[in-house]
């Protein structure tokens, strides 16, 4: 798999400072010593890098020059920092980096001196950087009606097997609560059917069983079955099969090539964009006003067995989330206890 990191930033040059030697070790021993996710791995070095360009503007060159004076220029720089050109999940309505954002810069950064007190290299203690309160996440689902909306649209698409696809995409995003990069991932080998269930390697690359409702299982059987390529990728692209999808799907972007049999055929495995597009067409074909992506199926399903009586334990195990603080954020708009018992007792004085 190629390294995260650009190989014109990995090697050291001359102008590099101890400090960046030191950011650039650091990826290394992610990579290989913790065997962290090429994702996390790029993340960091996006944020690593940002400070050890703000140091190096500072005349700070090495990690026994880091204190809290730095850090508080660095917060500062980070939350006043408005690029001239910024869009994207990182970026607030103002273009200024969004809260959440900066706290995972500081987190890098803290991992990083973490990494550092390890090699014994004198530096700032990472415990002194703390991290401000994140304001809470907003959670986007779809209700009952507007998911049956969702899957009903899927009835307009003129091409049979484009449709079984796509019904089946939204099916399984909403029975399985999957992120959406893990279920461009899938194989057809990787699904067994007659059980409803499989196992899916998600972040940090730790494995989970995931189960299918008989609704989505049925669903990936009916497009199977029409199916007549090699492909190994569960859901593919079918651009190729009418005008009608195929001008649709043209926007959709390169999706994943794979070579199939000895013909060197190609069949092409969606991408998480591609997905993330077929969603946004049937939710307008829904009259969903709603800014629905796949993750926001996730919510649903998380949601969906919450306000059913699912523990929330349960539901962690069910989505992947590491923490239980992650899984909460759903509490607030599930808790059909509290809004029965204010409904049993509010006011019930001035009614007599």
């Amino acid at each position: 798999m190629e390294s995260p990191i650009p190989k014109n930033q990995k090697a050291p040059g001359k102008t590099e400072t101890l400090l960046q030697k030191y950011i650039a070790d650091f990826l290394e021993y992610c990579e290989i010593g913790k065997n962290q996710s090429q994702h996390t791995i790029a993340a960091y070095f996006r944020y690593l890098k940002r400070f050890g360009e703000f140091a190096s503007e500072l005349g700070i060159k090495s990690p026994k020059d880091i204190n809290l004076e730095l850090i508080k220029k660095y917060r500062l720089f980070l939350n006043r920092y408005t690029p001239t050109v910024a869009s994207g999940p990182a970026y607030g309505h103002d273009r200024g980096l969004k809260l959440i954002t900066q706290n995972y810069h500081l987190i890098a950064l803290r991992a990083f001196l973490k990494y550092l007190t390890k090699q014994d290299i004198v530096t700032l203690s990472p415990e002194k950087i703390e991290l401000p309160k994140n304001p809470e996440r907003q959670v986007e689902f779809l209700e009952s009606s507007e998911l049956k909306r969702l899957f009903d649209a899927t009835k307009q698409e003129k091409d049979e097997t484009a449709r079984l696809r796509d019904y089946a995409i939204l099916q399984t995003l909403f029975s399985t609560g999957l992120r959406v990069s893990e279920l461009a991932s899938l194989k057809r080998d990787m699904i067994n059917l007659e059980r409803r269930e499989f196992t899916v390697r998600g972040k940090g690359s730790k494995l989970r069983l995931v189960f299918l409702s008989d609704e989505a299982a049925e669903a990936i059987k009916k497009y199977l079955s029409k199916r007549s390529d090699n492909s190994k990728a569960l859901f593919i692209s079918h651009s190729k099969i009418g005008k009608t999808t195929a001008k649709e799907i043209q926007s959709f972007g390169k999706d994943q090539e794979e070579k199939t049999g000895k013909t060197g055929m190609k069949a092409l495995g969606l991408t998480p964009r591609s997905i993330q597009r077929i969603i946004k067409k049937y939710c307008l074909l829904a009259g969903i006003v709603k800014k629905v992506t796949p993750h926001t199926l996730r919510h649903s399903f998380a949601t969906d067995l919450l306000q059913n009586g699912a523990d929330i334990r349960s539901v962690q195990t069910l989505l992947g989330h590491a923490s239980i603080t992650t899984t909460q954020i759903y509490t607030h708009i599930t808790n059909q206890g509290l809004r029965d018992i204010h409904r049993k007792f509010h006011n019930k004085t001035h009614n007599k």
